[in-house]
């Protein structure tokens, strides 16, 4: 086991984990630490803890030390400077006249590089606009292309529920997203209903996924034969969320068919079922694979 810390670099950003070298870090403590990109500011939000081999990224850094007040007030200062960075880059895409949408822009805490983030329907031939800023910041420049899902974690918003975007409050990570998990819940598969404000799936289809996997594996499929405290019957409906099955039960003598509602667990599937697709047109088929990702 390997003692670590736990660091994030902006709100919602992935965790990384990084060696606290016998200082005594706890949780909510800015820290300065050592990465690939150089020194950088961050926010402990995991205390000191154990964990396996397996789950770090060799080598580990270093934590350097804990923010001092002069260290946060850098911090600050750079924040500032990306405003003014943002307004000076906006001017330059506009003067070369590149095809291309400026999101946002970071100063590493120790201004060896700025990075400035960007979404664009294409390639784009920045070089010359790159020659241009680092003649203005006289430090390192990097153009950095994003995807739709990073550009809405990174600006935010509200979302079809009416609360602010999940990536931009607490989804460290995007997880894949497919329209067999839309399917499987029983959604409405209208892109514009299944679709966040990034224009790809919603990511919380991935939350109760698993859920939906596990009782599917035992709730009988709708044209099942299933035995019942009352009888035989074909299953006609069936519930994940409620893990239950409507059955059409004939009545002893056959001349009334009744339909009546059983725990999925109170019921012993006889024949299987089939899954059922839904119909879905060539056009909306394709519509639907441009929102995976």
């Amino acid at each position: 086991m390997i003692k670590v810390v736990g660091v994030r670099f902006k709100k919602a950003g992935k965790i990384y984990y990084f060696d606290p070298d016998g200082l005594d870090i706890k949780k909510g403590d800015n820290v300065i630490v050592e990465t690939i990109r150089g020194v950088e500011f961050g926010n402990a939000v995991v205390g000191i803890r154990e964990v396996g081999e397996e789950d770090i990224v060799a080598p580990l850094k270093k934590v350097l030390r804990i923010a001092t007040p002069e260290d946060c007030l850098k911090y600050e200062e750079n924040k500032k400077k990306e405003d003014e960075a943002f307004k000076i880059c906006l001017e330059k895409i506009k003067d070369h006249g590149l095809g291309m949408k400026l999101i946002d822009v970071e100063y590493t805490f120790d201004n060896n590089k700025i990075i400035f983030y960007f979404t664009a329907d294409g390639r784009v031939d920045f070089r010359e606009l790159v020659k241009d800023l680092a003649a203005i910041f006289k430090t390192r420049i990097e153009l950095r292309q994003i995807g739709v899902r990073d550009e809405a974690k990174m600006l935010s918003g509200l979302g079809p529920c009416g609360r602010t975007l999940c990536c931009a409050t607490f989804l460290g990570e995007f997880e894949p997203v497919s329209i067999k998990m839309a399917k499987e819940q029983n959604l409405s598969l209208n892109p514009t209903k299944i679709s966040g404000i990034c224009g790809r799936l919603m990511c919380c289809l991935k939350y109760e996924q698993e859920i939906y996997e596990q009782v599917r594996k035992i709730l009988p499929k709708v044209g099942a034969l299933v035995e019942t405290a009352e009888g035989t019957g074909e299953v006609i409906e069936s519930s994940v969320l409620y893990e239950s099955v409507k059955v059409k039960m004939d009545s002893p003598d056959n001349s009334i068919k009744t339909i009546k509602e059983f725990s999925m667990y109170d019921v012993k599937e006889i024949l299987p079922g089939k899954d059922i697709e839904p119909e879905i047109g060539e056009e909306e088929l394709e519509e639907l694979e441009s929102l995976e990702e």
